[in-house]
């Protein structure tokens, strides 16, 4: 039986330590000063400016090289001079496609040509500002005209691929349709281009996000039967950024490839759509009646096809270079110039972006404001502060990126951690990112309140967690993609936070026209308590990275997620081999029965390919040795001397680009680090250890052996590290 929410709120407030008297990271007398601090830090946050400024950058559309955008960074610039940074745009000329020319129309058996367009509705003129709102579709679809019988194929990720061939079913030449939701929408087209497809339509089905999950807006807050998710197709997974400019910033004068051998590109056009224009689409199906779990909630029989439905699907766009403005603001530090704590958030939206990106945004201008005021009165950091908004997010993580490619050299050299926020609304933290930093993570989290339930945001995330099942431990979780953080922490090996409060702000206005501020107000977060909150949780954990006496790192508890990683790895290895093995003992006796009775009616199954022994000893062995080293590695900090200290510091900074490959992960080398990385098939979702989970998961076993090595090497160097560590006392 689950233990009440309420219940284990209460039980854990009690065992919270109301004050920190020591901090990881502080000499006793240091720590006292820094509680000072972010005690003082967090009195001067105002929730009124995050809603004055929601107001202000989410009044007209803004996505990457609109005229607005622009004026937004020029303003953000203004804002942070005024708090004593030293401010700059840094801008890259990026390949942006803008449609000019959607045509989806249903050509047999009956007759329907979709509408494409959202409509206004009552109390939010946001929506009503016509052609100034971009239109729905989705950045990096190919140019196409396409005309087939459409196939339904539920979420269009892996698995359901699997349904359809065991139903006999191709895609092969077809149009595919498939839900939003299951997958990053990127895996979508990707998938079906692969399995022969010629088209793609994404639809929001009402049941994933719409009436299905409560009232529409503007009644309520989830989407209505016209709103379409917009969003990249970009075949992020291999790289993101600027399609043209790969592992190399999209400066002006850049080298660019020619755009027919952009890599990440779709091969196959891609349209979204609104469940009212998808409706017509799905009922013209017929054949084999979808899988329970595959129906949706519209008022229709969902068939698979392929046919008697036949779509024609037409797209046009006109493949612009247009600016990217990245602002970023500069607070030198004290004592450490040269050691930077990098915060971000993106500012570009597909539309006003309220909640996605400015909600965050707004959040981290609160938090520098702060920082900056209390420089100004004498508690500047010591460590310099670095907070960037960033451009061209939406389509690709293309202004972070483009940014860390051109500095990434000297960002490698000086920035300790990157901490990473974008949309936030009412609920519980959620907090991911380079386990080296959770146990610093973990100590901030118990001294923010929570503003609805008045205990700290950590009780309240562990509660939550261990109603649904989890354990009663602080946990980050990892970082695969889908935000800014992706190019520190992947291509450049530098450690990197994600932060973000929500659980209780759910609806439909992603990435549509109802991404606004009354919308926001109403349904996010309409005190801004929670972006407060936000400030609060982010301010503390940069003030603590940027005045640390020795950096707050933790290797116990990475090492042992990393070796849950691996253990879960020989898992699924083992589980693999015994499923095989009993398949193939079945086999075996089902055909020793058709021998003994050879007119029993039988049909001979195959024998599936065995499962081979991986050596995965290495690894075992170099996490026994990583585990010593660290349970050696202990400092009194207070017994340190000032150039112990900064030798120790200077190597810190080092930790995280241990854990990187300079090859790179197969087939995509742009992704460098060999314990976190985007799954190849999931898009956002991170796959751990990820050069031998995924070659396991091919059942690619020369390659997973071959992994096995890449990742033990990277665990030695990681041994020679905290070995030259150990001896900084």
């Amino acid at each position: 039986m689950k233990t009440p929410l309420i219940i284990l709120l209460g039980l854990l407030s009690i065992t919270t330590v109301m004050a920190q008297e020591s901090i990881l990271g502080f000499a006793p007398e240091n720590a006292k000063k820094q509680i000072q601090l972010e005690t003082a830090f967090e009195s001067k946050l105002n929730a009124r400016n995050l809603e004055e400024w929601m107001q202000k950058m989410a009044a007209e559309p803004h996505w990457v090289g609109t005229k607005y955008g622009e004026e937004n960074a020029k303003w953000m610039q203004k804002q942070f001079k005024s708090w004593g940074y030293d401010t700059k745009i840094e801008t890259y000329q990026i390949l942006f496609p803008y449609p000019t020319e959607r045509v989806l129309e249903l050509t047999g058996p009956t007759i329907y040509k979709a509408k494409l367009t959202a409509v206004p509705v009552e109390g939010d003129p946001f929506t009503a500002q016509g052609d100034a709102l971009l239109p729905s579709y989705n950045a990096f679809s190919i140019d196409g005209d396409v005309t087939s019988e459409l196939v339904f194929v539920n979420y269009g990720i892996p698995k359901d691929y699997e349904v359809l061939e065991k139903l006999g079913i191709s895609v092969k030449g077809k149009i595919v349709i498939a839900k939003y939701q299951g997958s990053w929408r990127g895996i979508k087209p990707k998938l079906a281009a692969e399995k022969g497809a010629i088209g793609c339509i994404i639809y929001s089905d009402p049941q994933d996000d719409g009436y299905g999950r409560g009232d529409v807006y503007p009644k309520g807050a989830f989407k209505n039967k016209t709103g379409v998710q917009r969003g990249s197709v970009m075949d992020m997974p291999t790289y993101p950024g600027d399609v043209l400019t790969p592992g190399y910033g999209a400066t002006k004068d850049a080298k660019r490839l020619d755009r027919k051998n952009a890599p990440t590109i779709t091969k196959i056009p891609v349209l979204p759509i609104s469940y009212e224009d998808a409706q017509p689409l799905l009922e013209a199906l017929d054949g084999a009646v979808a899988p329970t779990l595959w129906r949706g909630a519209l008022p229709i029989t969902y068939h698979i096809g392929p046919g008697p439905a036949k779509v024609h699907l037409k797209l046009k766009f006109d493949w612009k270079l247009v600016p990217a403005h990245n602002v970023i603001a500069t607070l030198k530090g004290a004592d450490y110039p040269d050691q930077w704590v990098m915060r971000g958030n993106h500012h570009d939206a597909w539309v006003h972006g309220a909640n996605d990106p400015i909600s965050g945004m707004v959040a981290l201008m609160e938090e520098a404001r702060v920082v900056g005021e209390l420089a100004k009165k004498g508690q500047k950091p010591k460590r310099t502060m670095v907070y960037c908004a960033w451009d061209a997010e939406e389509p690709g993580l293309i202004g972070s990126t483009e940014w860390v490619e051109d500095h990434k050299k000297e960002l490698q050299q000086k920035v300790i951690a990157y901490i990473n926020t974008d949309g936030n609304g009412r609920g519980f933290l959620r907090a991911g990112g380079s386990h080296t930093l959770q146990a610093m993570v973990g100590e901030v989290t118990e001294v923010v309140t929570d503003p609805q339930t008045k205990v700290s945001v950590k009780d309240r995330s562990m509660a939550r967690d261990m109603t649904n099942g989890g354990t009663d431990a602080f946990e980050l979780y990892a970082l695969g993609s889908g935000s800014d953080y992706t190019p520190f922490i992947q291509h450049a090996g530098i450690p990197s936070l994600n932060l973000g409060f929500g659980g209780e702000n759910a609806g439909g206005e992603y990435h549509t026209i109802y991404d606004t501020y009354p919308h926001y107000k109403r349904f996010k977060d309409p005190e801004f308590a929670y972006g407060v909150a936000l400030a609060n949780t982010a301010g503390r954990i940069s003030l603590r990275l940027a005045n640390a006496d020795v950096l707050p790192f933790d290797f116990k508890q990475w090492h042992n997620t990393v070796n849950r990683y691996l253990n879960e790895i020989m898992s699924l290895t083992e589980n693999m081999r015994s499923d095989v093995e009993k398949h193939n003992m079945m086999v075996d006796k089902n055909l020793f029965e058709l021998a003994a009775d050879p007119m029993k009616p039988f049909m001979k199954p195959e024998k599936k390919e065995p499962v081979p022994y991986l050596d995965f000893s290495p690894l075992q062995n170099q996490m026994a040795i990583l585990k010593t080293l660290i349970d050696t590695n202990k400092i009194d900090i207070s017994k340190l001397s000032e150039i112990l200290k900064n030798t120790r510091n200077k190597k810190l900074m080092m930790a995280e680009h241990v854990l990187t490959s300079e090859e790179g992960l197969p087939r995509r080398p742009w992704y460098k680090h060999q314990i976190y990385a985007p799954g190849f098939y999931t898009g956002y979702g991170v796959k751990t250890l990820p050069g031998v989970r995924e070659a396991v998961e091919e059942k690619n076993w020369k390659e997973a052996q071959e992994q096995i090595e890449v990742l033990t090497k990277t665990l030695k160097n990681l041994a020679i590290f905290l070995q030259e560590l150990n001896a900084v006392k």
